[in-house]
């Protein structure tokens, strides 16, 4: 198919691929479908806000394989690093490009020959140092300890999905592949519709958030609506995993009576 629509397309064209998305970790086939993307002169672009962490885990990485054939890659370090919120990065392959896309110049502004500036670089040139968290963060976890926050992390969320989805009046969705997975509530009316399980799937979300033990979001996927699943915090331990089966276990008996 990516071959097909980019035989008839004439104009520059970026494809973009995901590295883990939003709602069940989904990675597209790198190895395969960026060769493709090349042969046509496309500009490949790896989001990989979460899922490009990873590359750290010798359990995970495999999801990534071919993925340093693009030409460019976003990530973010306030999901699994636990930075500040507004960290975020972008890494592009050939600097050249990248200096070309934001670098610009003013009367006002003062250059010295050699010096590297960041307004060469990215859209802000009032940052503050992102750069600091992350730098302050990766020196402290380490490789390993990145390794094995996502393992210990993908663990938690596959408990939670799992042990949700055999409760009376839940259904596993997606079971997880990295830590992001799906549980959906069905109204167990004789005769219930999809929208019937849709507004259930919301009421008990809603409910589970109020007990204040653990906060899940919905989603749409694949027409229906669904709890979201993902655990990427450090200090998400298995009795954190407990006191959330715990609290869903007590909205759905709640609810069945």
């Amino acid at each position: 198919m990516l071959d097909r629509t980019l035989k008839f397309g004439s104009q520059p064209t970026i494809v973009i691929l995901q590295a883990g998305d939003l709602n069940i970790a989904a990675f597209d086939r790198f190895a395969e479908l960026i060769p493709i993307a090349r042969a046509h002169d496309a500009w490949v672009h790896v989001d990989g806000a979460f899922g490009l962490w990873a590359a750290a885990s010798p359990r995970y990485r495999h999801l990534l394989r071919g993925v340093e054939l693009a030409d460019s890659w976003t990530n973010d370090g306030h999901k699994w690093l636990n930075t500040p919120f507004d960290c975020g990065y972008a890494f592009i392959a050939d600097p050249e490009a990248h200096r070309c896309a934001f670098s610009h110049r003013t009367s006002y502004t003062m250059f010295v020959d050699g010096a590297r500036d960041q307004i060469d670089w990215n859209p802000e040139w009032s940052r503050r140092g992102r750069a600091v968290p992350t730098y302050a963060a990766i020196r402290q976890l380490g490789c390993s300890g990145i390794a094995e926050l996502v393992d210990r992390t993908c663990a938690h969320a596959h408990a939670l999905v799992m042990r949700i989805g055999t409760l009376p009046g839940a259904a596993v969705v997606w079971e997880p592949t990295l830590n992001q997975g799906l549980v959906r509530f069905l109204d167990p009316r004789a005769g219930a519709t999809e929208a019937d399980h849709d507004r259930r799937t919301d009421d008990v979300i809603a409910a589970i958030v109020a007990t204040g033990e653990a906060f899940f979001g919905g989603t749409t996927w694949r027409g229906k609506r669904c709890m979201r699943v993902s655990v990427c915090n450090w200090q998400t331990d298995e009795g954190d995993v407990d006191r959330a089966v715990a609290a869903v276990r007590l909205v759905l008996g709640d609810f069945a009576v």
